[in-house]
């Protein structure tokens, strides 16, 4: 069972910049993700669930074309509000805004090259998933990806063990988590081909990075 969205948006404007400290893990599944989502072809990217904006940067400083735009998006005002500041630099080429990636999203179809979830579905519920995926498909260029980062069961002992006592405080105390658990990304991607999928594993942390482009 996962959180209602109003108490996630509450979490996550209650976390705020703290939600950085999570970097020592996350780390190495964005790099995974940059090194296999040909972002330096890319020239519009809309990021479902910016929270801060770091992510943006990363991709802003020194994967994205000069002239490349890209657009976050989160559920938490914060969160937006602390993503707006961080991509000041960059002028009109980023932005973010509030919105819910699980409903319909104001862009035209076909409009982004690539699209990026980064630890967000392992929030969502199979509908909310469902939801989103289907705004993505619609929202990729013919030719675009899909490129996700996830929280996801390990294997191994201290990987496994992790993700057991992981499993435990979120049955009683999701909220002490921000409503994330483990989730299998390739289970919710019925009719999309996937082109790159790893498991990385950070200090036990085990993370999913897929990247994807809808079946035509």
């Amino acid at each position: 069972m996962t959180l209602p969205r109003a108490a996630v948006r509450a979490i996550y404007d209650r976390v705020g910049a703290r939600q950085d400290s999570q970097s020592w893990y996350e780390d190495v599944a964005l790099a995974e993700l940059i090194a296999h989502g040909r972002f330096e072809t890319a020239e519009t990217v809309l990021e479902f669930g910016c929270g801060t904006g770091r992510f943006a940067v990363m991709l802003l400083d020194a994967h994205l074309l000069p002239h490349a735009t890209y657009r976050g998006l989160d559920l938490s005002g914060t969160m937006v509000d602390l993503a707006t500041q961080r991509l000041r630099p960059f002028g009109g080429r980023a932005t973010a805004a509030r919105a819910d990636v699980t409903e319909p999203i104001d862009a035209s179809d076909g409009a982004y090259d690539r699209i990026v979830s980064t630890y967000l579905f392992d929030i969502l519920n199979g509908d909310e998933i469902r939801a989103a995926l289907s705004e993505a498909r619609r929202l990729l260029a013919p030719d675009g990806l899909l490129c996700l980062a996830s929280l996801s069961r390990g294997s191994g002992l201290l990987p496994r063990a992790v993700s057991l006592a992981w499993q435990a405080v979120y049955r009683v105390a999701p909220a002490r988590l921000g409503g994330c658990r483990a989730v299998r990304l390739p289970d919710h991607l019925d009719g999309w081909t996937i082109e790159h999928r790893a498991t990385v594993v950070r200090r036990g942390m085990t993370s999913e990075v897929i990247v994807a482009r809808p079946c035509r």
